[in-house]
């Protein structure tokens, strides 16, 4: 029987034991398979195969509601996963809100492009992890290649519930990563490389390997710039990174507990009117393609902000309801979670500012960011992030900086933007996409 057979017939039994008990519900199970391979001093370090399966249920019973899951697939475990969340939902505090509302959804995530066949052999797969790590050392410079993985994932997801909704989705995803440390003239520089992909072939290794060595060189002579304010680019993944840090501003979930500081702000002016920002179910070459959300409904594309102005938040059918809105299909839920707020892909939208444009004059740019989670307060707005890049003018590398502090407002930093380039580029996860952003100033802690 196929993956998908088996837990299309678990989720059904699971799902006429809920009905025999009178209680809505919707249930997530998921199967997935992974390959990691980690190459150290010329030979495997790790040769890891994972399988694992889980199946979960979310209960609604007289608003109230509770989870439960199994990692075991046979009829007792799934009639003790029913039975344990229909008593714990006796015990919970009531929540009018949340309930089960996806109805006679059928939907299936097209395969063509995100679950392609596996078609590479191991020794293929461990000959690429290997020649990440000789590729580094053969490099000049190079003193060693402290982190190399490769690894591949297959995933099948099913959702249910009580109300006549079925949805499924299967996926592949490839990584490979390597690290360049560099160890000259008694100073030290690390960076590394990363590539991911829908299929083996999509793996640029050349790429992740120049990627680390020459941004490590590069960086090796870097020190700090004189304390100050000064303009400053964020490259791909580190404005993803801080972006991430403030992510809860766009939380209807937040929102509804009072931490969101943008709350009572929609319709408001919130950032500059150059910036435009959405969150996209679809993207071509996107790794976060999915057609429904944690509670089964059909994805969608969401506008958060429009020229500066906040249009609204994420919301799951809970949050919505609390706030009077139309739900916008963000729903996260696993087999094992609580029911949440999740987005897909995170696009700013291109300006019409020519790259020379952007980077004229004199400004930093930052391609590492250390301690973004801990140095930021996402209520205030605060952060305080150690970081490293270059000094830069007209669009040019001056030299260098390392052992730098970057500091500001993350809500005033929205505000405070001079330009915006008109070509969107893919952070390495390739779930974010913006252009180059200016930001006119920030302060930064050096010598």
């Amino acid at each position: 029987m196929s993956t998908h057979n088996i837990l299309a017939e678990s989720v059904d039994t699971v799902l006429s034991l809920a009905r025999k008990q009178g209680v809505d519900a919707d249930v997530i199970a998921s199967q997935g398979e992974g390959l990691s391979l980690k190459a150290d001093q010329g030979t495997l370090s790790e040769y890891k195969v994972t399988a694992s399966q889980v199946i979960g249920i979310r209960v609604v019973n007289d608003q109230r509601v509770a989870i439960s899951y199994s990692e075991s697939l046979e009829p007792e475990s799934l009639e003790s996963m029913v039975r344990e969340a229909i008593t714990n939902a006796r015990y919970s505090k009531v929540d009018k809100y949340q309930t089960i509302r996806a109805e006679n959804q059928r939907l299936c995530t097209p395969e063509a492009d995100i679950f392609k066949p596996e078609t590479v052999s191991i020794d293929d797969k461990i000959a690429l992890a290997l020649s990440l790590e000789q590729s580094v050392i053969d490099k000049p410079l190079a003193k060693s290649a402290p982190y190399n993985s490769y690894s591949d994932s297959a995933s099948t997801v099913v959702l249910a519930n009580t109300l006549g909704t079925y949805c499924t989705h299967r996926e592949r995803r490839y990584t490979c990563y390597t690290s360049a440390l560099i160890d000259h003239n008694d100073k030290q520089s690390m960076y590394l490389g990363a590539s991911v992909g829908r299929t083996f072939a999509d793996l640029d290794a050349a790429w992740c390997v120049n990627q680390a060595y020459n941004t490590a060189e590069l960086l090796l002579e870097g020190g700090p710039v004189k304390t100050g304010q000064y303009a400053v680019i964020f490259d791909q993944d580190s404005l993803n990174e801080l972006m991430g840090a403030f992510g809860s501003c766009f939380s209807g979930e937040s929102a509804k507990r009072g931490t969101n500081p943008w709350k009572d702000k929609t319709g408001s002016l919130v950032a500059s009117p150059l910036l435009s920002f959405s969150d996209v179910a679809f993207v071509e070459n996107g790794m976060a393609i999915k057609a429904f959300d944690g509670e089964g409904f059909a994805t969608g594309d969401t506008p958060l902000i429009e020229e500066g102005k906040l249009t609204g938040f994420l919301h799951n059918s809970a949050t919505a309801e609390y706030f009077g809105v139309t739900h916008t299909a963000n729903a996260g839920r696993s087999a094992k979670g609580a029911l949440s707020i999740s987005s897909r892909h995170d696009i700013i939208a291109a300006g019409k500012s020519s790259s020379a444009e952007v980077t004229a004059g004199e400004y930093l740019e930052i391609i590492d960011l250390q301690g973004v989670h801990s140095g930021a307060d996402p209520i205030s707005g605060e952060f305080s992030f150690g970081a490293a890049g270059f000094l830069c003018r007209d669009g040019k590398r001056i030299r260098p900086i390392r052992g730098i502090t970057v500091a500001g407002n993350y809500y005033k930093m929205l505000k405070e933007i001079d330009a915006v380039s008109d070509t969107l580029i893919p952070d390495y996860s390739r779930t974010f996409f913006a252009p180059m952003i200016r930001f006119a100033r920030l302060n930064v802690a050096g010598e």
